[in-house]
């Protein structure tokens, strides 16, 4: 660098030239600050109200600037993504990831549940919020195994039950079911990881929702409830009245097992009408679509009478991955299908989760943000899709992830678009 030391050898220097010198080595110290620029899409940020063509900039894992024609000159790499859209990494509020080889386990620590990062970028998910696969008793198992080897950001709803979802028969131990232990949980020891309650799987009456909002009230989070296997069904009206408070959610919402759930929309085709009073009064209403919870005849009248989920997510787990579900891409893609612009859509798998879930920080490409940042396709073609009794809806768009990046870091490329061409590497050598 050219030092202008001396006062003497200043005093000599023309006056413009000092100028310019001082203005190179100024935007010297700035030009190419982008470590990479995501250039030409299409972003949807809902939190911050874009939907407009920008570019995005990332330097050091971090979100530095949203704007439109950011040079490429700025940029260490560029990546060109145009006719794509560029979306906050996705958010999955309902998954089940506490895999494990234990020997007979249900969800907690066993085969069923899935290693995160196998089934999370392919789809755009940078954040993953485990659903109450694990209680106070192992969730520091999970932690250790899991959450903490994991490049996908795990968070997650603490179940009730202490020993989680070790099977159907442990989760319907009410003496098991310890609020205190489950609150000091969360706020004495994992504030930043756990981030609400589940409760679920219980064949009795309402006393375990009862527990799951007693620990929610201790250590100030939402409580999440599964509310289906009561036979006959028990009343979802009252539990939405007596029993769950504006912020808590109610998950599984378009399945249709009449013999032991009741369901939103009644026989004659029509939403109940407690079911939208509950939404308006701040009841959060999750798809949590899973391997036996998701009902075309319950989504799509829904939709078409107004009443739309405030968040998609998967229950991620192996029999709704191969299943009806497939990925939470093929999940907003139903929706896409059905009446939901991709603004809205969009708004569902990241801003409106992170409120959820009371994380802020998460869910926008907000400057200063972690770079956790997703590039679709949205295909045009003849397609088809399931629901989990295993009927075909046929549709005419499909949301595909072409790129993730988690914290600045290209974790999925489907088509090589980050890559440079073999061709071009090899030329000349």
């Amino acid at each position: 660098m050219f030092l202008l030391t001396s006062p003497r050898k200043a005093c000599c220097i023309p006056k413009m030239l000092y100028a310019f010198i001082f203005f190179f080595i100024s935007f010297a110290s700035v030009a190419q600050q982008i470590d990479l620029l995501l250039k030409g899409g299409h972003v949807i940020d809902p939190k911050n109200k874009i939907d407009a063509d920008m570019d995005v900039g990332i330097t050091a894992g971090k979100i530095v600037q949203v704007a439109a024609n950011i040079p490429a000159t700025d940029a260490k790499k560029v990546i060109d993504v145009k006719g794509l859209y560029v979306t906050p990494g996705l958010i999955d509020m309902h998954a089940h990831v506490f895999n494990g080889t234990v020997p007979d386990a249900y969800i907690a620590n066993g085969a069923i549940s899935l290693p995160p990062d196998g089934f999370t970028f392919r789809a755009g998910i940078t954040t993953v919020v485990d659903a109450g696969s694990s209680g106070w008793r192992n969730f520091k198992v999970f932690k250790t195994q899991t959450i903490d080897h994991s490049q996908t950001r795990v968070l997650a709803f603490l179940n009730i039950t202490g020993t989680g979802m070790a099977s159907r028969y442990e989760e319907q131990d009410l003496t098991d079911m310890n609020p205190v232990m489950t609150a000091n949980m969360i706020k004495k020891l994992f504030p930043n990881i756990i981030v609400g309650i589940k409760a679920a799987h219980y064949w009795g009456g309402y006393a375990q929702v009862e527990k799951a909002v007693e620990a929610g009230k201790l250590a100030d989070v939402p409580v999440m409830v599964d509310f289906g296997e009561h036979k006959p069904p028990l009343s979802i009206e009252k539990l939405f009245k007596d029993y769950l408070r504006p912020g808590d959610i109610f998950t599984h919402t378009y399945a249709y097992g009449p013999t032991e759930r009741e369901v939103v929309v009644d026989e004659n085709g029509k939403v109940k009408p407690f079911v939208l009073e509950a939404q308006k009064k701040g009841l959060i209403f999750d798809v949590g679509h899973g391997g036996g919870a998701f009902s075309w005849r319950q989504a799509i009248p829904s939709m078409k009478q107004g009443f739309r989920p405030d968040v998609i997510s998967t229950d991620l787990h192996t029999d709704s991955m191969n299943g009806g579900m497939k990925g939470l891409d093929n999940v907003v893609s139903k929706f896409l299908n059905i009446g939901m612009s991709l603004p809205d859509a969009i708004l569902r798998v990241t801003w409106n989760p992170a409120m959820a879930i009371k994380r802020p920080d998460l869910g926008s490409l907000s400057v200063g943000s972690e770079a956790d940042v997703a590039v679709f396709n949205l295909r045009k073609g003849d397609f088809g899709f399931l629901d989990t009794r295993r009927l075909k809806m046929k549709g005419d768009k499909k949301l595909e992830a072409e790129l993730t990046l988690r914290a600045g870091k290209i974790v999925w490329d489907l088509n090589g678009i980050s890559a440079a061409s073999w061709e071009t590497e090899t030329a000349g050598k």
